[in-house]
C-alpha cells in the first residue's frame, strides 16, 4: 500500500494540481490592482518547472517508444 503512495502516477497527479492551482494563483495576482511584477516572474518560472517535472515524469510512466 505504501508504495501506491510514491507511485509515478500519484507523483503525476500530484503535480497537475500544484500546476492548476499555480495557474489559478498567476490568474488571480493578474487580476488583482497593483502587479507585482517580481512574483508574476517568480510564479510562471515555478509553473514552467512543474511543466517539466509533469513531462518528465509522464515520460518514465510511458517512455518514447523506438521509432
Amino acid at each position: 500500500m505504501e508504495s501506491n503512495l510514491h507511485s509515478p502516477e500519484r507523483r503525476l497527479i500530484e503535480l497537475r494540481i500544484e500546476h492548476g492551482d499555480l495557474d489559478a494563483l498567476i490568474d488571480s495576482a493578474v487580476a488583482s490592482v497593483p502587479l507585482d511584477e517580481l512574483m508574476m516572474r517568480r510564479l510562471k518560472k515555478k509553473r514552467l518547472a512543474l511543466r517539466d517535472k509533469i513531462a518528465r515524469v509522464e515520460r518514465e510512466i510511458e517512455p518514447d517508444e523506438p521509432a
